[in-house]
C-alpha cells in the first residue's frame, strides 16, 4: 500500500529519533560515570598526598591500630608488596548501613619508621551511583521532550508547507478533460509549487485545445457524413431491389448494405457522444424505471430468440428516476444489446431492480473482461462480435452525466453490469 510522503518522512524521523535516544542515553550515562570516577580517583590521590605530607611522619608503628580505629576510610595495612598506586572498585561491609556497598579504593605503598606498609583509601560509590542514575534519567526525559517537540513541530510545519501540493493534487485527481471547468490552483509563495502549478496549467490548457479540436473534428465529420451515407444507402437499396441484378451481385450489394448500416450506426453514436459532451440533453423528467424496461423488453426478447437466449426479470421493487428519458433509454438499450451480442447460444439474461439500482447479469465468455478498458471508446472485448465499440462508452458517458455509478463484475462465469442511481 502506498504511503503519503509526509507520513513516510515523519516515520523516518521517528525511527531516527528512537535510534539516537537508544545510543545517546547509555553513552551519556557511561561518560558521566567515567568522569565521576576520574574525579573520585583524583580525590583519593589528594587524600594520599595529604597523608604523606602531614600524617606519615607523626605516626609510629605502635600507633597504627589506634589510627586505623579512628579513621573510617583511611587504613594502614601490612605491606602486600605494592610498587605503585593501585585504583580499583571493591565491595566492603558498611557497619552503619549493615550491608555490603560499592567503594572506589586506592592502595599505595607507604613507609612508616623505615618499614613498608600499604595505605588504603576508599570512597563510597553508592551515593554517586544514585546521582548518576538521577542525572541519566533527567537527561533521558530531556531527550524525549526534545525529540517529541521537534517531531510535532516538524509535522505541523511540513503539513503547512506541503498543503499547496496536496491541494494541487486533489484538483488534478478530480479534473476531467471532457468537463467544462478547469482546475483553479491556489497561488503559492514557494517557488517549486508555483512552478508546478504553472506547468500543470499549461499542460491542461494544451490538452484542452487538442481535445476540443478533436471533438469538433469528430462532430463536424460525423455531421457531414450523414447525408452521403444516407444517399449511398438509398442507392444501394435501390440496386438490391432491381430485377436485373444477378445472385452474385445481390450478395455483394447486400454485404455493402450491411457495412453502410454499421457505418451509419457508428456515425450516429459519434454524434450522440458529441451531443452528450455538449449537454444537449439537459431537460430531465421523472419516470418509472420498471415501466421503461418493460416498454423495451418485447423488442429485446425478439432479438434474444435468434440465439435462443432466455431473458428473465426480477422486479421486486420499482423506483422513479429524474433524468432525460431518451438518454436513459439509450443506456438501457446499449446494456441489453451488449448482453445479447456477447452472450452464448442458449444463454440467459437476468434483469433485476434493487433499491435504486439496475442489475443486468448475463452468461457469455467464461473469463473476466478487463474493467479498465471496458468503458473506453472503440474497446472491444470480442472482435468476433459485430459492433462499433461505442455502446458501453455511451453508457458510461450517460451515467457520468447524471452522476450515476456504473460497475462491472464477473462471478460464477456470469457477467454483471449494475447502475446505481442517485
Amino acid at each position: 500500500m502506498n504511503k503519503k510522503l509526509l507520513d513516510r518522512t515523519q516515520r523516518i524521523y521517528f525511527y531516527i529519533s528512537i535510534l539516537l535516544f537508544v545510543i545517546a542515553a547509555p553513552l551519556f550515562s557511561f561518560l558521566v560515570n567515567r568522569l565521576y570516577l576520574s574525579e573520585i580517583d583524583e580525590s583519593l590521590l589528594l587524600t594520599k598526598a595529604d597523608f604523606l605530607n602531614n600524617s606519615v611522619s607523626e605516626i609510629k608503628v605502635n600507633d597504627i591500630p589506634s589510627w586505623n580505629r579512628f579513621n573510617n576510610n583511611i587504613e594502614i595495612q601490612n605491606s602486600i608488596g605494592l610498587k605503585s598506586d593501585t585504583l580499583f572498585n571493591a565491595s566492603y561491609f558498611n557497619p552503619i548501613e549493615n550491608e555490603d556497598q560499592p567503594y572506589r579504593v586506592l592502595k599505595a605503598p607507604v613507609c612508616i619508621e623505615g618499614k613498608p606498609y600499604t595505605l588504603l583509601v576508599k570512597t563510597n560509590l553508592l551515593e554517586s551511583q544514585d546521582l548518576i542514575f538521577t542525572i541519566a534519567l533527567l537527561f533521558a526525559m530531556i531527550l524525549v521532550l526534545l525529540f517529541s517537540g521537534i517531531y510535532f513541530i516538524n509535522k505541523i510545519i511540513s503539513t503547512r508547507l506541503w498543503k499547496p501540493f496536496y491541494q494541487t493534487l486533489q484538483q488534478i485527481e478530480t479534473f476531467e478533460i471532457d468537463k467544462h471547468s478547469k482546475p483553479d490552483f491556489i497561488n503559492s509563495d514557494i517557488e517549486e509549487f508555483d512552478r508546478l502549478n504553472k506547468s500543470i496549467e499549461k499542460l491542461i490548457e494544451r490538452n484542452l485545445i487538442i481535445y476540443n479540436n478533436q471533438r469538433e473534428f469528430v462532430e463536424n465529420a460525423a455531421h457531414e457524413l450523414q447525408t452521403p451515407i444516407a444517399i449511398f444507402k438509398a442507392k444501394i437499396d435501390t440496386l438490391i431491389q432491381r430485377t436485373d441484378v444477378t445472385q452474385g451481385q445481390w450478395e455483394i450489394l447486400n454485404s455493402v448494405s450491411d457495412t453502410i448500416s454499421r457505418l451509419n450506426r457508428l456515425n450516429k453514436n459519434l454524434l450522440l457522444l458529441s451531443k452528450i459532451d455538449k449537454h444537449y440533453f439537459s431537460e430531465p423528467e421523472t419516470f418509472s424505471m420498471k415501466e421503461l424496461i418493460e416498454k423495451q423488453l418485447d423488442f429485446f426478447i425478439e432479438q434474444a430468440k435468434q440465439k435462443s437466449i432466455e431473458i428473465k426479470t426480477d422486479f421486486k421493487t420499482d423506483f422513479n428516476i429524474s433524468s432525460n428519458k431518451g438518454l436513459t433509454e439509450i443506456m438501457l438499450n446499449n446494456l441489453l444489446l451488449n448482453s445479447i451480442s456477447h452472450n452464448v447460444q442458449y444463454g440467459a439474461i437476468i434483469i433485476r431492480l434493487a433499491k435504486k439500482e439496475l442489475i443486468i447479469t448475463n452468461t457469455g465468455k467464461a473469463e473476466e473482461l478487463p474493467p479498465e478498458k471496458l468503458f473506453n471508446r472503440f474497446s472491444k472485448s470480442n472482435e468476433s462480435v459485430q459492433g462499433n465499440g461505442l455502446g458501453l462508452a455511451i453508457v458510461k458517458k450517460i451515467a457520468d452525466l447524471n452522476n450515476w455509478s456504473i460497475a462491472y463484475s464477473f462471478s460464477d462465469n456470469k457477467h454483471t453490469f449494475s447502475v446505481q442511481f442517485k
